[in-house]
């Protein structure tokens, strides 16, 4: 070999190695669990029964799952297959990393969700003659046989695509805004119907920001409503705004805009709500089709709940759009998956954002941002991530295009990942607190003792915090909240075990009714979370 031909592989070695140390030294890791999912999952959630349900659109053609014999389906809106075999849906035991496929009838294309009281999913809306239908699936052990169900009536007052659900303190639900669709409505259906929200309309842009819009329920029972660039209070018991909010700085943030939002943690006594919102397009980028056009960082905080509330600015260390906000156990927040430059849309991005970042909401602004380690597998449009009860996340779907296409630069994606952040690695199993006993169903108010083992001796107080099973689609997780209980100092309980005095929450506004995971964090590590279920 002669001397510059050596030289320049023992650079391209030494570069290697460097990405290969800086890698290895950001926190976080990465594990493939499904191969071959059998679809891309563009809507994702995981089921009392530590199972997931992933969904698709029904009208993408041919997928690389059967359904059962027997099952097939007929669709004469369907442009591929008329005569359809293939899963659209499928549930996924998280213990076994079995699928199993599930028949779903209407096309479920950009639609939304929301866990019921009882468990149920409720599964609203989509396109062509999914428009104005309600889906049910009441989730099941993993070796039952629970399907979707189609309701023939109720039907949607108003045709709901790019729509967003929230669950309310009383356990109905709000379906919020779609395409065409500037109303809200309800479930179980309300007397009068679908009412309008002006608010909706007035944000509407050449390009329709107004789209997926973000919503939170607040701890005083009324709901944030942010779409484009602008937020609101509303009433959902009245059906008026309360107020508005001032404009978020930096661009349109909703579909097709992309960026991601989450309320953060309740905690203390459960009356102070903090919303976060990050990343998303420059305005035109969808219009125009731009891949290239670099998406923005910025990322704006305020307190909802405040007497004169305004945007707190700051930067993440990547632009992104299409990044997925997921709330951790100990109340810090993951972004992940999305791209660096473009929009949302088919093929409309480009530069993948393999870096997770990690945004600690108790650190100073300018110091909340942490760099992960990256993955390997684009994750872009129709990508979805989700907190499972072992503490890591879920990753599923990318599909940026109109059919599935396994040949492109980024392919339809139908791999299953998860992410395990930093409190999971080896160096911190034994603080890594375990629930021996909890019960399985409290009410509002209600102090209840919380058994945990440890295998170093406890310093400090032991967290017992509630997560919400969310429906993540589209960057946004809709219903997601988690909640700080009121705790007590944990005491020694005999044969290594320690009680922990807890205080379920107040009522249904700081928690609506219906199952959560139920994490003990001791020093920032969680322990695999129990379902409860929180009723009136």
């Amino acid at each position: 070999m002669d001397f510059p031909l050596c030289l320049c592989f023992l650079l391209l070695l030494s570069s290697a190695f460097s990405i290969i140390s800086t890698r290895a030294t950001l926190p976080g890791t990465w594990e493939l669990l499904v191969p071959n999912a059998g679809i891309a999952s563009m809507h994702t959630a995981v089921t009392r029964f530590n199972t997931v349900v992933l969904l698709d659109r029904t009208n993408i053609g041919p997928t690389r799952k059967m359904l059962r014999k027997g099952h097939c389906r007929n669709d004469r809106h369907d442009a591929v297959l008329k005569h359809d075999c293939y899963a659209h849906s499928v549930v996924l035991d998280l213990l076994t990393s079995q699928i199993r496929p599930l028949t779903i009838l209407t096309d479920t294309w950009c639609s939304s969700g929301q866990f019921l009281p009882d468990g149920t999913l409720l599964h609203t809306g989509g396109d062509i003659d999914g428009l104005r239908k309600f889906r049910k699936f009441q989730p099941c052990e993993p070796n039952g046989a629970c399907d979707w169900i189609e309701l023939s009536e109720p039907e949607l007052a108003d045709g709901r695509w790019y729509a967003t659900n929230q669950i309310l303190p009383d356990g109905s639900v709000i379906i919020v805004g779609g395409r065409g669709a500037n109303t809200v409505e309800y479930y179980p259906p309300r007397k009068n119907g679908a009412v309008n929200l002006p608010f909706l309309g007035d944000v509407e842009d050449g390009q329709m920001d107004n789209l997926y819009p973000y919503v939170h329920l607040l701890p005083n029972g009324h709901l944030f409503i942010f779409a484009n660039n602008r937020a609101i209070l509303y009433d959902h018991e009245s059906d008026q705004v309360v107020r508005g909010y001032p404009p978020l700085d930096g661009g349109p943030r909703n579909y097709p805009s992309a960026g991601s939002s989450v309320m953060l943690a309740l905690q203390g006594d459960h009356s102070n709500a903090v919303v976060v919102i990050c990343g998303g397009a420059q305005y035109g980028a969808f219009i125009q089709r731009s891949t290239d056009t670099p998406a923005h960082g910025s990322c704006g905080r305020i307190e909802a709940t405040g007497l004169n509330p305004v945007w707190e600015m700051e930067d993440m260390p990547f632009g992104r759009i299409m990044g997925d906000m997921v709330m951790l156990p100990t109340g810090d927040v993951v972004v992940i998956n999305g791209a660096q430059a473009g929009t949302q849309g088919f093929e409309q991005a480009s530069d993948p954002c393999l870096h997770p970042v990690l945004y600690r909401p108790d650190q100073p602004a300018g110091l909340r941002f942490m760099t992960l380690n990256p993955g390997t597998v684009p994750r872009m449009y129709h990508s979805t991530a989700n907190l499972i009860p072992d503490g890591r996340i879920l990753i599923a779907g990318s599909n940026p295009h109109y059919l599935y296409k396994f040949e492109a630069e980024f392919p339809t994606e139908l791999r299953i990942e998860a992410f395990s952040p930093e409190y999971l690695s080896a160096d911190k199993a034994n603080i890594r607190p375990v629930i021996e006993k909890i019960p399985e169903t409290v009410g509002y108010g209600a102090v209840f003792d919380v058994l945990v083992s440890v295998q170093l001796p406890v310093v400090g107080i032991v967290e017992v915090n509630l997560a919400s099973a969310p429906f993540a689609t589209h960057s946004f997780s809709q219903g997601q909240r988690l909640v700080k209980l009121g705790v007590t100092a944990s005491v020694p309980n005999g044969g290594g075990l320690y009680r922990v005095g807890c205080t379920a929450p107040a009522n249904g506004m700081v928690a609506p009714p219906g199952y959560y995971m139920a994490f003990a964090v001791n020093q920032g590590v969680p322990s695999v979370a129990r379902w409860i279920h929180l009723s009136p």
